[in-house]
């Protein structure tokens, strides 16, 4: 050891500074002394390492001796430190150099240099580096590639396992660094207790800065998770030690740790960002305790990383989570402190409130008794407020922050659903329940309103959550208006929000199980059984299950355990009846019932039943408990002696198990239906149905009857179609006897329609089910259809020739004959023609059951009846009159023409003859009823015989301007469903003429048309928008003042028809309602590319004179083409707030990762096209307004408005233009002020004349002449001085709105004002002053004459 020292001591003596009482820092940092040796640095680790106080006593004795101070040790240790040639020497430099801090007895003040400490700690971060480079220099095919600096969770490997490529000789390397590493950090900890570092703040700041980083740098390499965690228990001793008062004042030290952990704080989740929250909550809360200022330090940080929080949801989301960890740690009144600033957040900017939202859901559940319920009197009142302002920001102007505060209040609800007393004061601050004003009820019910129908998808995903969350709170009743609006959000275009208003409204059907949500169910969710997805279609299912078959199966087996054989004696039995039939099956199951019988619902209920029974899903129950409460209907009935031909069973029962019944038939009793067709069939003897074609001919003493009867008939209908349904169970001889009945039935040609088709349904399948074979089938089939084909055949001859010989006798006999024959004959001719309407219907329905039937009988008394309306000129020779079933036998007329449509969709000779025909009596025919027929037939033809409608669609889509609603939703939804299936296509005028569906006078028609283009139109024509929108300009307005935009392809009435020509307000805002729905379905470039056209062909044809603008209909054209590019839907979305709504926004989306590079892509190509379109567009406008100002046209203001939003929203790409040209700068802004200042004016003189007049209206009294005098001079004072003071703003508000446009642009340069313009200055007569400021008596004759000469001002004139 003692040549170990000598050595030591002759290094240090050869090259080593004098010593100098004064060293500035500069000479310090020029004069670095050299660094040690590795074999005097080895040797000094060795003396401190050998543990002998003795000797290190001799060593600094021996320095002292030989003048070396330990200053200069120190520097020259420092320098090995900062400068070492291997990490490894820096560190263990580092090493000896707290080795001798440590030493028994060794002069610490003397031996401590703050840039020894400063290269100390330089060498710590080296040695750190060091092994992040190391898997870079050797690694092979299969080496790891590098950790990043910021630790990702997961276990480490042992360094041994990492390095498995690296020789022996670095593994032995390897774990003498990360020994030495640790000892110089445990030396390090040892130190702190030595050392004061508040005279040195910068050595201290170091210290914190290269703690913190620490656990970021350390690789995955370099240890495992528990020398890891060893790591982190030394970093936070030292911490822990930099907090002390011999270091600095505690406030500031706490403050730079805080502040240097932050970013560790914000990491996403890892074990460095548990060791900055672990330090944060354990060891800075508990000393926090005890310091005051360390206390606020901690608060503070809170609203650091509040401001410090990152915008995108998941970093956001961990960030919401660390402040939260250490929220918990604070005391309450901390918390308090905390709660109050994040409700101040909620008022502040975009990302401030979205993440105040965050915070209060976490905050409101954390702590206890939030509401203030175990307390006697609230005088915290922090969780309300919170509360109220999460309600607030539910109606937040940023969708991000609306969609997170409703799901966040989704589970705030959630967690006080369970706690009475909670719920209570919940209601009370939502405004729900009893007791609650109406202003606060209708906040909430407007408020969840406008969210459900809201147009961002995630805000109303939220708002059908919280709706559905809030069903439990209702009571008594629940608002119309609401249940409806969840009705339409089950037709939304997103899977998810169909789904959660599906949910939403069938949990408000579970709470409220009749009135009108039963109705909104039944309309809204079995309609989904046609949806595209298939999960909802399962939910549709289940749901319907649940809510409608097992509501009815209970309430069926409820019904029939009463006894009803004792009669009541009641007062109104009708009344007393319906009130005992609700009573006797409770819970809805009647409404239910009665609802599915609507005519819009029962196609889905159809679709449904036939779903479930195919999957084996229908239960016997569900029969036998509509069996049940048809049975007990007709016991009640007949308990309290009402006639049995006015009772009807309760309506939906037969509908619904004739559904049900074609799945369940073991279930359906035989004498039950049998026992009903008795009774149904007896009741129609005693009281004859008469057709609704001829129930105007009924007498009155039947008018008690009719009801019931229409309701039996259609009971009929579902009867026969249970039976039809259990027909194969049926014996031999009950089927026969059926036969045979319904034949004799459908003979008598005397039932309602519907009920004949039903007769020849069931008779067709009796026939099938119990033929020995096929062909026996077909054989009988075809036999009773020549039958009743013969018989109806001289029902309708026989009413034609008795038509024709009545006509005859009454043109030839003068004067008529007798009223009573003549009223014997009209009688005989009315059950004529209601037989032979029947009969002609008949035909129709046995064309369909059985087409190869011979038809060469009934086809020319069809003719005959659907040409007798028809005025040949060759019957102006005749003199009797042509007979015209048209006018006197409409509903058989009516009824020819179907009969005719079901024999050409089975023929197609004949159809090929007679679809002109058709087409013809569709576009002059006078009866709606005919029209819709007819229509329906059309779409029929058009998809069994497509080529030849084809030529014909432009005449079918002249219904879509027919003026019966009925006939115009019935050819949209025909057409919509063709061209959806491609029977026709998106061309000539077909697309042009839909456009005026969205305008409708219907709404359902409007609703339909929306649904259409903007749903299915989007997804299967994309493109049709974009290529017919400026040619759908010039149709909307009927121009033909356009040299390429003539419209050949229709006539001018048409063109009228299906256009909005004109000028006023309301023609106008359809128009542009019609061009906004367009724009919303165009692709960015396909807008730009609009935007492109309307310019090239409608502006520059204005410009070129090719579109005629003195013409009324052009001057509309160019106007709607001013409004077009002023209206925002063909701007291009700007990227202002991407980061809040964009990743919570896109509901539906698929999330890839090339996503942000597409629109990226699509960012910079947009913004070279609109550079490029700005700059072709701009000469266009200038060439434009000239032409319009030499014509003194009145759409120059519209122009000059249209111009005006332009320069503000392509404000860049027009910088170009008007910088190259100053002239052109100027005058713009010059006209844009003279336009603006024009408009300002005429709106203060409108408003100065509304003033007048309504001043005008209070006339003084006649005894009150003076004062009346006085005060109506006092009002035309006011009113001037209001005059000219709204003038001065409008000028003034001018030439600000013109100065904003361009300011920018003008860089700086800003336009002479008016007043240095050498012009006049003319005052008002009232305003005027004189030279020591009374009132000028110029006349005010002569100040007009003044004011109307030009002075080269045009603004003045």
């Amino acid at each position: 050891m003692e040549e170990t020292l000598s050595r030591i001591i002759t290094d240090l003596e050869e090259p080593h500074v004098p010593p100098t009482t004064n060293y500035s820092s500069s000479s310090l940092l020029l004069q670095q002394p050299p660094p040690l040796s590795e074999s005097t640095l080895s040797d000094l680790h060795r003396l401190v390492g050998a543990d002998n106080p003795e000797l290190l006593g001799r060593f600094f004795e021996d320095l002292a001796s030989k003048n070396l101070p330990l200053s200069s040790l120190a520097r020259r240790i420092g320098s090995t430190m900062g400068s070492g040639s291997t990490p490894r020497l820096s560190l263990l430099a580092s090493d000896v150099y707290l080795s001798l801090l440590l030493s028994p007895n060794a002069p610490v003040l003397s031996l401590f240099a703050p840039m020894a400490f400063v290269s100390l700690l330089q060498s710590v971060r080296k040695s750190v580096k060091s092994r992040l480079e190391i898997p870079e220099k050797d690694s092979g095919s299969g080496a790891r590639a590098p950790a990043k600096p910021k630790r990702k969770g997961g276990r480490r490997g042992p360094a041994s396992r990492n390095l498995s490529h690296v020789g022996n000789e670095d593994v032995e390397e390897t774990e003498i660094d990360v020994r030495l590493f640790f000892d110089v950090l445990e030396k390090l900890v040892l130190v702190m207790d030595l050392i004061h570092l508040d005279r040195f703040p910068d050595s201290l700041k170091s210290l914190v800065h290269t703690v913190a980083e620490l656990p970021t740098m350390v690789p995955d390499s370099f240890c495992n998770s528990s020398v890891y965690c060893k790591l982190t228990n030394l970093c936070s001793q030292l911490l822990r030690a930099a907090l002390r008062p011999e270091h600095g004042e505690q406030a500031n030290s706490a403050a730079e740790i805080l502040k240097s952990l932050s970013p560790l704080i914000l990491l996403a989740k890892s074990e460095v960002r548990t060791f900055a929250l672990r330090f944060v909550t354990n060891c800075m809360v508990e000393v926090g305790k005890e310091w005051e200022g360390l206390r606020k330090a901690v608060v503070n940080l809170l609203k650091y990383l509040v401001q410090k929080a990152p915008e995108k949801s998941e970093l956001r989301a961990l960030a919401v989570d660390s402040i939260m960890e250490i929220f918990r740690a604070l005391a309450h009144g901390d918390q308090v402190r905390f709660v109050e600033y994040v409700v101040k957040m909620t008022e502040g900017k975009s990302s401030f409130r979205l993440l105040a939202v965050d915070l209060i859901l976490p905050i409101v559940m954390l702590l206890k008794d939030t509401l203030g319920v175990q307390a006697n009197e609230v005088n915290d009142l922090w969780g309300l407020r919170c509360l109220q302002a999460l309600i607030k920001r539910c109606s937040d102007s940023n969708a991000a922050i609306r969609a997170r505060a409703l799901s966040n209040l989704v589970q705030l609800v959630g967690s006080f659903a369970h706690d009475d007393r909670s719920c209570k004061i919940l209601k009370e601050v939502l405004g729900i329940g009893e007791g609650v004003g109406q202003k606060t009820e209708a906040t909430i019910n407007n408020l969840l309103k406008i969210r459900c129908l809201d147009e961002k998808a995630a805000v109303r995903k939220a708002a059908l959550h919280l709706l559905t969350k809030l069903t439990s709170f209702f009571s008594g009743s629940i608002d119309g208006v609401l249940v409806k609006t969840m009705g339409m959000a089950c037709s939304d275009p997103l899977v998810s929000i169909r789904k959660a208003a599906v949910s939403a409204l069938s949990e408000t059907f579970r709470k409220f199980p009749d009135g009108i949500v039963a109705t909104e169910w039944l309309h809204s969710v079995p309609r989904l059984i046609s949806d595209n997805e298939s999960s909802i279609q399962e939910e549709c299912e289940n749901l319907f299950l649940e809510l409608v078959l097992e509501k009815i199966s209970r309430a069926g087996s409820a019904g029939s355990s009463h006894n009803y054989s004792a009669p009541y004696k009641l007062h109104n039995k009708d009344r007393d009846f319906e009130r005992q039939i609700d009573l006797l099956f409770p819970d809805g199951a009647l409404a239910l019932l009665r609802e599915i019988c609507n005519g819009e619902v029962v196609p889905w209920i159809k679709k449904i039943c036939k779903s479930l029974g195919k999957k084996n899903r229908l239960r016997p129950v569900v029969a036998t408990a509509l069996q049940n409460m048809i049975r007990a209907s007709e016991s009640l009935w007949l308990s309290q002696s009402l006639p049995i031909e006015k009772w009807t069973a309760p309506q939906g029962a037969w509908f619904l198990l004739s559904e049900v019944s074609a799945f369940l038939p073991n279930a359906v009793d035989w004498e039950f239906l049998h026992h009903h067709w008795q009774l149904l069939d007896k009741t129609r003897l005693g009281c004859e149905i008469k057709t609704p074609l001829t129930q105007g001919d009924w007498h009155e003493d039947n008018d008690d009857v009719e009801p019931y009867s229409v309701t039996w008939a259609g009971d009929r209908v579902f009867l026969l179609q249970t039976m039809s349904n259990i027909s194969l169970e049926l014996p031999s001889d009950p089927a026969a006897d059926l036969a045979h009945n319904l034949l004799k039935r459908i003979e008598g040609f005397n039932m309602h329609p519907t009920e004949v088709n039903a007769h020849v349904k069931v008779l067709r399948t009796v026939c099938k089910q119990k033929a020995l074979s096929v062909g026996e089938a077909d054989a009988l089939i075809l036999r009773w259809v020549r039958q009743l084909l013969s018989k109806a055949t001289q029902v309708i001859e026989k009413f034609l020739s008795e038509n024709t010989q009545a006509n005859e006798e009454g043109s030839f006999f003068t004067p008529p004959r007798s009223g009573n024959r003549r009223g014997r004959r009209s009688m005989t001719t009315s059950e004529l023609l209601s037989q032979a309407t029947i009969a002609a219907y008949t035909v129709g329905s046995l064309v369909i059951v059985c087409p190869s039937a011979d038809l060469s009988q009934v086809i020319p008394l069809l003719h005959k009846i659907i040409t007798s309306g028809d005025r040949h000129p060759k019957s102006k020779l005749l003199p009797a009159p042509q007979v015209s079933l048209k006018q006197i036998a409409g509903s058989l007329y009516i009824q020819g023409w179907l009969t005719m449509g079901k024999i050409c969709l089975v023929d197609g000779k004949i159809a090929k003859r007679y679809i002109p025909l058709f087409v013809q009596e569709l576009e002059k025919s006078d009866s709606a009823a005919l029209r819709n027929n007819l229509v329906v037939m059309m779409a029929d033809f058009c998809v069994r015989y497509t080529a030849l409608i084809d030529c014909h669609i432009a005449k079918i889509t002249r219904c879509l301007g027919d003026p019966c609603e009925l006939v115009r939703r019935q050819t949209f939804i025909l057409l919509s469903r063709l061209l959806q299936r491609d029977y026709v296509k998106w061309r000539g005028v077909l697309f042009l003429r839909f456009l005026l569906s969205l305008v409708d006078e219907s709404e359902k028609i409007r609703e339909l048309a929306d649904f259409l283009f903007g749903n299915i139109l989007r997804v299967k024509a994309p493109l049709l928008a974009y290529n017919s929108f400026v040619e759908a300009i010039f149709v909307l307005n009927d121009c033909r003042a356009h040299g390429g935009h003539c419209s050949s392809q229709s006539s001018q009435s048409e063109s009228r028809l299906f256009s909005i020509r004109g000028i006023d307000e309301i023609s106008r805002s359809k128009r542009m309602h019609i061009y906004t729905c367009l724009l919303k379905q165009m692709a960015p470039e396909h807008l730009l590319a609009t935007f492109a056209k309307i310019c090239a062909e409608i502006l520059a044809a204005a410009s070129d004179g090719m579109l005629n603008i003195e013409d009324a209909t052009g001057q509309s054209v160019l106007q709607d083409a001013f409004q077009i590019l002023a209206c925002k839907e063909i701007r291009l979305p700007t990227s202002r707030n991407s980061t809040l709504e964009s990743p919570e926004m896109d509901e539906e989306s698929n999330g890839s990762g090339g996503t942000s590079a597409a629109a990226a892509k699509g960012r910079v190509i947009s913004q070279a096209v609109r550079k490029s379109l700005i700059q072709n567009t701009i000469p266009i406008f200038i060439e434009l307004k000239r032409l319009l100002e030499s014509k003194n046209s009145p759409l120059t203001g519209s122009l000059m408005d249209c111009l005006r939003l332009l320069l503000k929203d392509y404000k860049n790409e027009i910088d170009d233009i008007l910088v190259a040209d100053k002239q052109l700068q100027r005058e713009l802004l010059y006209d844009m002020q003279k336009h603006e200042s024009a408009t300002a004016r005429s709106e203060a003189a409108e408003a100065v004349a509304v003033m007048e007049k309504s001043g005008n209206n209070h006339t003084p009294q006649a005894s009150n002449a003076p004062r009346g005098m006085s005060r109506q001079n006092k009002s035309s004072n006011e009113l001037q001085s209001n005059s000219r003071v709204a003038s001065a703003l409008a000028d003034a508000a001018a030439e600000a709105t013109a100065r904003s446009v361009l300011r920018e642009v003008n860089r700086g340069t800003s336009t002479p004002p008016l007043s240095s313009l050498k012009v006049p200055k003319v005052r008002s007569c009232n305003g005027a002053t004189g030279s020591r400021g009374a009132p000028s008596n110029r006349p005010r004759e002569v100040l007009e004459s003044l004011r109307r000469q030009p002075f080269g001002s045009d603004d003045e004139g």
